[in-house]
Order: structure tokens, then sequence, then C-alpha cells
């Protein structure tokens, strides 16, 4: 993989956002040594999930709180980083009625209030009722059962993205 870029920087600078925010992520992943599958999605994954699990609670707390509302308020002011807009346009986030789009904000609000973060799903390929009946259910999970499974869903998303990036 190192051959691809010649610098740590250049790794750095092309998935450094695969992780929401969170170039320390592929910084721990060069600094480490990237093995040979990396060249691929899935290996290059797993050397940067390797790292994402690594790090303390609050570190992988810090990549939650760097994702962003689904169909937000930064959605809505399009201040989203360009991944996060093309992936929750591909689940039709940027169409919400306005019944929906009061619907994300009010559990969007319940959610971080009661777990301290953005509820978090790889939409892509969801509907808006699909991720709305997700989101339903997962705000009556208890506080560690949602972290795994919020931090199982940036997990996700950060291989959907190197999928696009790489064969």
């Amino acid at each position: 993989m190192t051959g691809f870029f010649e610098t740590r920087d250049a790794f750095v600078a092309r998935f450094g956002g695969v992780f929401e925010h969170s170039p320390w992520i592929a910084e721990a992943a060069w600094d480490a040594g990237l093995p040979a599958g990396a060249g691929t999605a899935d290996g290059l994954h797993a050397a940067l999930v390797t790292q994402f699990r690594a790090a303390s609670r609050e570190k992988r707390l810090g990549v939650l709180l760097a994702h962003p509302d689904l169909a937000g308020r930064l959605a809505v002011r399009g201040e989203l980083t360009a991944e996060s807009t093309a992936e929750q346009a591909s689940a039709g986030l940027d169409k919400c009625t306005p019944e929906e789009y009061a619907r994300f904000q009010e559990l969007n609000d319940a959610y971080k209030a009661r777990f301290g973060f953005p509820f978090i799903l790889a939409v892509r390929g969801l509907t808006r009722a699909a991720i709305l009946e997700n989101f339903e259910s997962r705000v009556a999970n208890d506080t560690e059962t949602e972290f795994a499974t919020a931090t199982a869903q940036v997990e996700r998303i950060a291989l959907l993205r190197l999928k696009e990036m790489l064969p």
C-alpha cells in the first residue's frame, strides 16, 4: 500500500476522512505499518478498524460525535462533508416532507439527550421509512448496546466509503 502513497501525508489526505473528521485513524494505521492486503477496500478497512477499536472509549466517542445528525440542521444548511451529503441523499433524506423532517429532529434530539452522541446508521440503500423505523427502535436501547451499535455502524460507513475509493 505504501507504494500507492509515497508519504504519510498523501495517505492521510486520501483516507483521513473515511472515519468522519477523524484523520488520526489513518495516521495510526500508517504508523502501525500497513499490511500487504491494504491495497483493497477490505484490507485497508481491516487496518483502519484495528486502530479504531484499539483506541480508548473517549477517542471512539469523539468519532461518534464527529458524525452529523440524519436529516439534521447541518444538512439543511448544506454544511455536511461531501461523503455525508451523498450518503444522506442516496437514502432520500434530502427530500424529507416537513412531517418527516420534524420527526427526524424530534428523534435526533431525544437520541442525543439519552446517549450523548448522534444517531449513526449506514443509510446507503435504505429508505426514509426504514431509517425512521431503525431510529425509533434504537432510541430505546441501553447506553452500552447503543454505543456498540453506533461504533459498528461507523465501521460499516467506513467500509462503504472505501469501496467507492478502492477496488
